[in-house]
């Protein structure tokens, strides 16, 4: 009887240790999984669309916690930047809604939430957005996000491609140029390093083979990769796809899938498109990818970087 006392008394202490320490460690969160223009999407009356309930699903984000410092930051301002700020870990003490903003590319999915920071919404004082040079130049350039600039709602802040940003002694965040549609903008994605994790995160990119660097390797220095899921083959888009190109679920998975499968399990994909049939597992499709070693991002999700 003792000894069965002591084994649950140190069970609880385990736990409970265990439990401050995840309370005390900086993470990442993801606060949405879909493409630019949400799902439901506008004007979709087929059967992917119909039976979802709005706010069921929000647009590509993550959010960074450092627990440490009491600040928080994203990496994307989507149009549902005012609902995503409410699921991430809040620190009443702050002087700002949100200690920074990091932005991938200039397409409407990934910036146009900055529009909530200006006068009509949150009257924000000198907000810190991070940027490359064509995105920043963009938003200064350009209403009405130049008024965001001239109010001094927002607080440009220049990055440099691969040159890392240091947030604080245990975090740091890296800009990595990608190919992709730049109209407007260049296109980065992001690695995330904390104490003794790094995230990568690629909401967007044209196709893993028109990168400088290698995807495989990219994956395999990093401990979890959020990475382009917008199509599962593209054959579930009626349109011309040289137009809108994305490496496919389908491609991705060919590349990954004679590594092992700890290489496999680091990989969640994320922003996808209102038709792909991974939102719905249609004929089982979403089951079969988690069953080679896949995921998929859920809202939510959060991955310790301590």
């Amino acid at each position: 009887m003792k000894s069965f006392i002591i084994s649950v008394a140190f069970f609880y202490l385990t736990l409970i240790s265990f439990s401050q320490n995840t309370n005390d460690q900086n993470y990442i969160q993801v606060l949405g999984i879909v493409q630019d223009a949400g799902f439901p999407h506008i004007g979709c009356e087929k059967d992917c669309c119909l039976g979802v309930s709005p706010g069921e699903y929000f647009v590509s984000c993550i959010g960074l916690v450092d627990k440490k410092n009491k600040k928080r930051y994203l990496f994307d301002a989507t149009p549902d930047l005012h609902n995503q700020l409410r699921i991430l870990e809040n620190f009443p003490t702050s002087d700002n809604i949100v200690d920074g903003i990091f932005l991938t590319h200039a397409h409407i999915g990934h910036y146009t939430g900055l529009m909530y920071l200006g006068r009509e919404g949150l009257g924000g004082n000198e907000i810190n957005v991070f940027a490359l040079e064509r995105m920043s130049n963009f938003l200064q350039n350009n209403g009405p996000w130049d008024q965001l600039v001239y109010l001094k709602n927002i607080s440009l802040n220049s990055l440099e491609n691969l040159q890392p940003v240091n947030l604080s002694k245990d975090l740091k965040v890296i800009p990595i140029k990608v190919p992709h549609r730049d109209e407007y903008s260049e296109t980065v994605g992001y690695k995330i390093a904390g104490k003794t994790k790094k995230v990568l995160f690629i909401p967007d990119i044209d196709k893993w083979s028109e990168w400088e660097r290698d995807i495989i390797q990219e994956v395999k220095n990093v401990d979890y990769a959020l990475i382009d899921g917008t199509f599962y083959n593209g054959s579930e888009l009626n349109r011309d796809m040289s137009e809108i190109p994305h490496p496919s679920i389908e491609e991705t998975i060919g590349l990954f899938l004679n590594e092992p499968l700890k290489e496999r399990n680091k990989i969640y994909f994320i922003h996808i498109n209102h038709t792909n049939p991974i939102l719905t597992n249609k004929n089982n499709i979403k089951s079969n990818i988690e069953n080679f070693g896949f995921n998929i991002a859920q809202r939510g999700l959060k991955l310790f970087l301590d």
